[in-house]
């Protein structure tokens, strides 16, 4: 039997034409789209798995309640979208206890009322590991809708904000090295960029928020807008305590930013003629052929390594 060979490859396997008209976009994008009158629903489902997305031995059951909505907060945003209800699905292990889904609800209504967002449901069952899986959605409309697809050859590429702390706080965990707590708070209490997506949905051509590392999401909106992408090493938005995290980790912050992800920023692209308007750094811009390539030193290296994936050996 053949073994799956990635994540995107499995995605891109099960993906199939929708059959209702009203579904604008089914898989491959952070959202599904879905016409409703005249309005647009997004629906968003992520799942976190203890010991593969959070540990207990660095997160407490809050953060992880907090991490489980800020990531299907992010994919919203990424939509151009405002988030409305969620779902929650908990698979718990035997030895539970009260207090701990206690402290991980908290952690969920916490960043739910800062949005306005209503818990309205869910399910939940056991198992051998603990697991939260969200359902999400949201709304949007013609002029804020973003979708990968929609980039195009001269845009530039910008991001919101800093990259590649929230991979060098896990670095630091798993090293158990101590200090650097600004930077391990970035990996436990991550925050979306609904802050500002709105706005920037109104001139932005394509988006995707920050998971999976910027290679990855650039590589996502290049394929799905049949464009390219460089990369500016040198402008990518990483601040001086992730450097210093990286090199006590013996690791590339660069790379951090890179390929790590789960920094949850946006990475969006804007028209030369609208780029004055954007928010955050500019970090490379949309090109006619096809492929990821950074530019270093001014060199032109295309990429070949991507961001996290489930499903291959990191």
């Amino acid at each position: 039997m053949t073994k799956l060979s990635g994540e995107f490859d499995l995605i891109k396997h099960i993906a199939a034409r929708p059959i209702r008209k009203e579904v604008i976009c089914g898989i491959g994008d952070d959202a599904a789209v879905i016409k409703y009158e005249n309005k647009f629903l997004l629906v968003t489902t992520d799942t976190i798995v203890e010991d593969d997305h959070f540990s207990f031995a660095y997160f407490t059951p809050e953060q992880v309640g907090i991490k489980a909505i800020e990531s299907n907060l992010s994919d919203i945003a990424a939509m151009g979208g405002v988030p409305l209800y969620v779902l929650v699905s908990l698979v718990l292990r035997s030895d539970s206890t009260m207090h701990m889904v206690e402290e991980i609800y908290k952690g969920m209504r916490k960043r739910c009322k800062r949005h306005n967002v209503d818990i309205i449901g869910g399910d939940t069952t056991h198992g051998d590991v603990n697991v939260i899986t969200i359902t999400l959605i949201g709304e949007t409309d013609k002029e804020h809708l973003c979708m990968r697809k929609d980039a195009k050859a001269g845009d530039l590429i910008f991001v919101t904000g800093l990259l590649g702390a929230s991979t060098a706080g896990l670095h630091l965990f798993r090293n158990k090295i101590k200090g650097f707590e600004k930077i391990k708070t970035c990996h436990t209490t991550p925050k979306s960029r609904l802050d500002v997506s709105w706005k920037i949905a109104g001139y932005a051509n394509a988006m995707e928020d920050i998971s999976d590392g910027l290679a990855s999401e650039l590589r996502n909106i290049s394929e799905q807008s049949k464009c390219g992408a460089i990369i500016y090493a040198d402008k990518v938005p990483i601040d001086r305590q992730t450097h210093m995290a990286a090199q006590a980790c013996s690791e590339s912050a660069l790379d951090f930013a890179l390929y790590g992800g789960e920094d949850f920023e946006l990475v969006y692209t804007v028209s030369k003629e609208k780029s004055k308007k954007a928010y955050g750094c500019c970090v490379g811009e949309i090109i006619k052929d096809n492929g990821v390539y950074i530019k270093k030193n001014n060199k032109l290296i295309k990429l070949t390594k991507f961001g996290y994936d489930h499903f291959k050996k990191q």
